[in-house]
């Protein structure tokens, strides 16, 4: 009997103890350089949205294969939204961090430029 007490409290005892680490993402510094979608944007969508969103499985329809469709979901779609979204992210494992978002909302805010050896 004192055997199985003792194992509650061990229990209980390593229960109470264990802490869950949080790790927050802080605010990301503002962007202050243009923003282009190559190669500052695809990058982000290389790696974590192509995946999923390709030409061949274009999971819900969208398609981020190229500059063109990327601009699209963004500029007219929902996809700006989508990644700042807290109880609906993309991709849907969980937000992507501030910074790679603050890198979205800057090319939308300098009219979307593709090339950076083309400004």
């Amino acid at each position: 009997m004192i055997k199985n007490y003792c194992y509650i409290l061990v229990l209980i005892s390593l229960v109470l103890s264990c802490s869950e680490a949080v790790i927050e993402d802080t605010e990301a510094e503002p962007v202050v350089e243009t923003v282009f979608y190559n190669p500052d944007i695809k990058s982000v969508v290389d790696n974590f949205c192509i995946s999923c969103h390709n030409d061949v499985s274009a999971n819900s329809g969208l398609n981020l294969s190229n500059y063109d469709l990327v601009k699209d979901a963004a500029e007219n779609g929902n996809l700006i939204l989508r990644i700042n979204d807290v109880q609906n992210p993309m991709p849907p494992s969980g937000l992507l961090p501030s910074s790679e978002r603050a890198l979205f909302d800057k090319w939308v805010a300098d009219g979307f430029p593709e090339n950076e050896n083309e400004e």
